[in-house]
């Protein structure tokens, strides 16, 4: 079923010009289904906080449960914004006071970049957690994106993440650890995740701690696991929600950042990402980068267009699929008052009764 475009957001209209269906809230008040509402904390820095809210929202909106999603999305102190990106905040975003009185059913808490080399020296760390404990308290089930994942864990658990001798960047391959449970069902039994990071919690840890491993790779460790209770928090170390573009977006960043001298090496390909012909693309274009960063010269356009076509997605599917089952589980567990995190009747310490 559809967003309701309950705010006046930009990402709305952007979904609607991508052929997503985004119902007005007089159509939808006009439909007797049921709501849900799901909160969306947004850490991410101002040149991907628009981006991450179509990515999140389009994953909520794909889902085919009979219900109508309105999506909350709410950010914490601590980050620094720009002036552009606090008045899209300001305007757009709702209060983390106004959240707790109204409820949510559940609760999605973005990646983040971080400027500290422990997690809780981060501005944003005492703000996200009181977000967390409330959520852990009141919300059928919080889902946590790479940092929040990492973040969440230490705190829970006091597993710190540990820095890799290198990015994790690309898209990996990965298999079901756990092929029962509700959250992976009907989902291939291997499945394409694309990764960003430079940290890692490693499966021992997860395991040691007492999480349930739903999916990993050989390559890039562990991306899908759950708390104890199998439901109530649920950690991905991959990015499902990336655009068919968003490493390549990546990658072009840094490669201006060589190119700007605010980085000494110039980048490595994310791996398991580009064919053949885009790697003979950019190792051409990168000799032309060399050659005018080292004489000075202006940059040729970044060939993105060139390679747009080379570029495939093999990871939405099982995205959505993971998404649609994990709010189907939710849907059956909440209760319809949306400031109670459970229906009567529901064991809050096994809610899945596994």
């Amino acid at each position: 079923m559809p967003l309701v475009a309950h705010i006046d957001l930009p990402t709305f209209q952007r979904l609607r010009e991508e052929g997503e269906e985004i119902l007005a809230p007089d159509r939808a008040s006009q439909q007797d289904i049921r709501e849900m509402h799901i909160g969306f904390l947004n850490l991410m820095p101002d040149a991907a906080l628009e981006a991450t809210e179509r990515q999140f929202f389009r994953l909520v909106g794909a889902c085919n449960q009979i219900v109508q999603f309105h999506v909350h999305p709410f950010t914490v102190a601590g980050l620094t914004r720009s002036p552009d990106a606090q008045a899209h905040i300001d305007k757009y975003y709702e209060s983390f006071e106004q959240i707790k009185l109204d409820g949510l059913d559940a609760l999605i808490i973005s990646g983040a970049n971080v400027t500290h080399p422990s997690l809780p020296e981060e501005d944003f760390w005492q703000p996200l957690m009181e977000v967390f404990s409330w959520a852990n308290e009141n919300v059928t089930s919080v889902l946590c994106s790479c940092l929040a994942t990492h973040a969440v864990i230490q705190y829970l658990y006091g597993i710190e993440r540990t820095r890799l001798p290198a990015k994790r960047w690309g898209v990996f391959t990965h298999k079901l650890i756990n092929r029962t449970h509700p959250l992976v069902a009907e989902i291939n039994t291997r499945f394409d995740v694309p990764h960003s990071r430079f940290n890692e919690i490693f499966q021992s840890d997860m395991e040691r701690c007492g999480l349930k491993i739903l999916a990993a790779s050989k390559e890039a460790g562990v991306h899908l696991a759950v708390s104890p209770d199998g439901f109530r928090i649920v950690f991905f170390q991959g990015h499902p929600e990336y655009d068919d573009i968003s490493l390549l977006k990546e990658y072009k960043r840094e490669v201006m950042r060589f190119y700007r001298r605010e980085r000494a090496d110039y980048p490595p390909f994310p791996e398991h990402y580009f064919n053949e012909i885009v790697q003979q693309i950019f190792s051409d274009y990168e000799l032309h980068v060399r050659s005018s960063r080292h004489f000075g010269k202006p940059l040729d356009v970044f060939p993105e267009a060139e390679v747009l076509e080379h570029i495939d997605n093999t990871w939405s599917d099982t995205a959505k699929a993971v998404f649609n089952n994990w709010l189907g589980k939710i849907y059956q567990l909440t209760h319809q008052d949306r400031r109670l995190p459970f229906m009567a009747d529901v064991d809050p310490n096994n809610p899945l009764g596994l």
